[in-house]
């Protein structure tokens, strides 16, 4: 019986689901896959390294793929010519991760689609085409309201003596005292978008602290600010989010949308699960 093999992948991590028209989903997770931050050969060889088993994906026909990093032609011909070579398929399609987004959390209905995790992106989905969207300005200029846009905060405001004594002796029980070391590791680091990221750790473990909810507030709110305020569509439809950051901190959210009169949608982790369902209804 054909397959169809669903990956949905962000700077962090990849879902890999084989998906049959009769309901079974055969699961895998590995790092994750993004083709700014990667070359062909290292995309290739995490696949080796994390899906060294081919043989079983032999029921898979087709490969869908949603990324991050997949936006523009030139990198989803990257990804579809690694991922035909190394599953020997040659019927693959490539999409953005914004794309996933939009099928998992909106269907076939209109919406403000976000994402919110390592990375932060949005756009206006018509209930079939991602119509317009904001440009991403990565993790250096742009990420508004992502884990690594928090996690710079939370750095600096160690690093630049900010925290107070609570803050500060969380972070260094965390992540250590050593702020030259810290900086090597993030400048040296292959992905200093996840590197930043973690630093999130910190905010989730003291939520309640005014410092703390000032970082999480003021990163979400830039997001809003400088992304949903710009769509005309923001005040009339339902606005849905995906992503750890976004799952992680759905309160703050909640009472953002309540705060700009705007209707709150789904709140997922994942678009996975819904993302699955779509896939698997067109079969």
């Amino acid at each position: 019986m054909a397959a169809l093999l669903l990956v949905e992948s962000g700077s962090t991590k990849t879902d890999w689901c084989v998906v049959s028209s009769k309901g079974s989903m055969k699961h895998l997770q590995t790092s994750g896959i993004n083709p700014y931050l990667q070359t062909i050969e290292q995309i290739t060889e995490l696949l080796k390294s994390e899906l060294p088993d081919r043989a079983a994906f032999s029921a898979v026909s087709k490969i869908i793929f949603y990324g991050a990093g997949a936006s523009q032609p030139e990198q989803q011909n990257k990804l579809k010519h690694i991922l035909a070579d190394y599953f020997d398929i040659s019927n693959t399609e490539v999409s953005c991760d914004m794309m996933a987004a939009a099928r998992g959390l909106c269907g076939n209905q209109k919406g403000i689609v976000c994402i919110l995790g390592t990375g932060s992106n949005s756009c206006f989905f018509d209930g079939e085409m991602i119509k317009d969207k904001h440009p991403s300005l990565g993790y250096i200029a742009g990420d508004e309201g992502s884990g690594n846009y928090m996690g710079k905060r939370v750095l600096q405001y160690y690093a630049y003596h900010t925290f107070d004594d609570e803050l500060r002796q969380a972070f260094e029980y965390l992540f250590g005292s050593n702020v030259s070391k810290i900086i090597l590791q993030l400048y040296g680091n292959p992905f200093p978008n996840r590197y930043l990221a973690g630093f999130v750790q910190l905010l989730k473990e003291n939520r309640g602290h005014y410092m703390v909810e000032n970082i999480i507030e003021d990163s979400l709110n830039d997001f809003f600010h400088f992304h949903l305020m710009k769509f005309r569509e923001s005040w009339k439809l339902p606005i849905h989010f995906t992503g750890s950051v976004a799952y992680e901190f759905k309160d703050v959210i909640a009472n953002l949308c309540h705060q700009y009169e705007m209707e709150l949608g789904i709140i997922e982790k994942s678009p996975l699960e819904r993302l699955v369902n779509y896939h698997r209804e067109l079969l």
